[in-house]
């Protein structure tokens, strides 16, 4: 079998749109297809082609990631998918092989992605990079400590109210928390303010509200209720997609909101921020019912740039011995401190490129990675020196599966 990758034609894109989505189980509607195309540049979109009929797809989005200290271009990978038909061929290799030349080539240092089979990444250089927690919450068990009583007040938004509002406030933080990306306009517009029936899943529209102090917008709201009720009582569900303080009194005032709204027995939030204080700020954290998932995936596609961007908490140097057989350019010994370069120096620390991935935007320190056996010390106080280099002030977060 000769499988052909490449980006299709604009007449293309549906059929391979529709392979795309078939390989997970779905058909797109026009709608889909139609906002699709708004956000995502087509040279961007490929396709497997099987003597000429597309039967599988990978995407990714241009992205400009926070990391510690700065922000990096990244592709946030998409769209992987391959029929059922042509699984365990290796199309999925090669497409991951075309995909890191290709960002390569256009200078983004770093692919991310959000995995629908979690299994599947690591063997291709992928670590888990920022972690998610997701909260399932009991309302009626709800209580601040030391509650010092609510201030400001919230207002609802429309649609075309929230572009206004919101991205300034996502912005605010974006530049602070590792882990998010930027957003353009045509992203809040057809992606994180868009309300298709179908992505409703039987609760009701989505609401926008924005939390003020002193006529300032200090936070935000995107969630949706699912009205539910057994033998009279109410069971509902607020279903959170985004609720965001730019400081805490502010994250407090969006979460006393939220608990807040009337007939609801649970208050959920699939992706809920590891650094948000609100688990420290009730009177009784088991209540929120946290878990945590994987989260945000990285993968380095140049190793030197992306170490050269980020900021360190230290300056006593460590020398790193990475190995990458998918990205061979990016095996070898970094000295990194002060400053990035490439080194001959014997290796203080060697580790997998996915590992170092792990450490990367500041969820795991080296001591963490080396109890589970990612990484070996060289050197004595080695993985204390790296530990303190990559440390950050707070976990990185991704608040959008792409």
């Amino acid at each position: 079998m000769t499988i052909e990758i490449r980006s299709p034609s604009d007449d293309q894109l549906e059929a391979a749109m529709r392979a795309g989505t078939a390989s997970f189980g779905d058909q797109p509607s026009e709608d889909d297809i139609a906002r699709h195309r708004k956000t995502m540049p087509l040279e961007r979109f490929l396709a497997a082609y099987d003597n000429g009929r597309p039967v599988g797809t990978a995407a990714a989005f241009p992205f400009e990631l926070t990391i510690p200290g700065g922000r990096l271009r990244a592709g946030g990978v998409t769209w992987v998918g391959v029929l059922p038909s042509h699984r365990r061929r290796g199309i999925l290799t090669k497409f991951m092989q075309y995909q890191f030349e290709d960002l390569h080539e256009r200078g983004e240092p770093l692919a991310i992605l959000w995995a629908s089979e979690s299994a599947i990444y690591g063997r291709f250089g992928y670590g888990i990079a920022a972690p998610s927690n997701s909260i399932d919450a009991e309302r009626v068990r709800f209580r601040f400590r030391d509650d010092p009583g609510p201030t400001g007040a919230v207002r609802f938004l429309d649609a075309d109210e929230a572009a206004e509002v919101l991205p300034p406030l996502y912005d605010r933080l974006r530049v602070e928390i590792p882990g998010m990306f930027a957003r353009r306009p045509e992203w809040w517009t057809h992606l994180r303010l868009a309300d298709p029936e179908a992505w409703r899943r039987g609760a009701g529209p989505k609401f926008f509200a924005v939390y003020e102090h002193d006529g300032q917008a200090e936070g935000y709201a995107i969630y949706r209720v699912k009205d539910e009720w057994q033998h009279g009582i109410p069971q509902g569900q607020v279903r959170i997609h985004e609720a965001f303080g730019t400081s805490p009194s502010a994250t407090r005032e969006v979460w006393r909101f939220l608990f807040g709204i009337d007939l609801i027995a649970r208050v959920q939030a699939q992706i809920f921020d590891p650094g948000s204080p609100l688990p420290l700020m009730v009177t009784d954290m088991r209540s929120l019912h946290l878990t945590v998932g994987d989260g945000l995936w990285l993968r380095f596609v140049d190793v030197e740039a992306a170490l050269r961007a980020r900021s360190y908490a230290a300056d006593e140097p460590v020398v790193l011995e990475l190995r990458d057989d998918l990205c061979p350019w990016n095996a070898g010994r970094y000295r990194v401190g002060r400053s990035v370069e490439r080194t001959e120096d014997a290796p203080d620390l060697e580790l997998g490129v996915a590992d170092l991935a792990s450490a990367y935007l500041g969820a795991f320190d080296f001591h963490t990675l080396a109890r589970a056996k990612r990484v070996v010390e060289r050197k004595a106080g080695a993985l204390a020196r790296a530990s303190g280099l990559f440390r950050t002030e707070r976990p990185p977060f991704c608040p959008e599966v792409f």
